[in-house]
């Protein structure tokens, strides 16, 4: 009689093991999807740009203006190759996600582009640009990316760096309402991902170090919230 119930006892605590195991991880994949709705959150409304997006008062562009919509349209077109390549090699959602962003990031920049009469100097291939410092970027950034998961995460937050800074700058050679839209709303969605690319290492144990920001800046970024909603 004993021995019958020493058995129902380790039956009983079989059961309860295996039962807080799955809790455990019903728990913790819970969570992963509920920061996965996060990722790649870009403040962007692609929908209506004609509408969201102030008229042009001249069509009129300086040669910094002109250089800067290039050029940008090309980095986001950057950011969107790099992220589809990287999920591609490591099949973790966080790319996927932002590259559909980067995607209305640069379709965007191509508004902007088709109103102002510039030549698109989009490539559509995944990984060739025109403007060959872009080229030589996404290059190096491949090689970085493809060594390991750590590395491809660390690629990720540098792209959304660089972009802010890029952003900045063009940012402060326009005074175009229109063209100030679209890069500081572009500028929210990089914030929203270097916080996502930034949580995600965190999640995994990887520890980042800002490349291009200051500690100050890049501390303000990744400890405040998700922006939401168009300029």
């Amino acid at each position: 009689m004993k021995k019958k119930n020493y058995y129902i006892v380790i039956v009983l605590v079989a059961i309860i093991i295996l039962a807080g195991g799955y809790y455990f991880l019903s728990k913790n994949k819970s969570s992963e999807v509920t920061t996965v709705t996060e990722e790649g959150y870009t403040s962007v409304n692609t929908e209506n740009l004609e509408k969201n997006i102030p008229p042009a008062q001249t069509l009129a562009l300086s040669d910094s203006e002109r250089e800067d919509l290039l050029y940008m349209r090309e980095e986001e077109k950057l950011a969107r190759d790099v992220y589809i390549k990287l999920y591609e090699k490591w099949n973790v959602p966080i790319f996927n996600n932002i590259s559909n962003s980067e995607q209305t990031h640069t379709d965007s920049i191509n508004f902007l582009i088709a109103r102002y009469g510039l030549n698109d100097p989009f490539v559509n291939e995944i990984g060739k640009f025109t403007n060959m410092e872009l080229q030589a970027l996404y290059d190096s950034l491949m090689e970085k990316g493809n060594k390991s998961l750590e590395d491809a995460l660390v690629v990720g937050a540098t792209v959304e760096e660089v972009d802010i800074i890029d952003l900045k700058e063009a940012i402060s050679n326009t005074d175009k309402a229109d063209i100030k839209t679209v890069y500081e709303n572009l500028m929210k969605g990089s914030r929203n991902h270097l916080r996502s690319f930034v949580s995600n290492m965190k999640s995994r144990g990887y520890s980042y170090t800002p490349q291009y920001l200051s500690q100050e800046e890049f501390n303000e970024i990744v400890n405040s919230q998700i922006e939401r909603g168009n300029n």
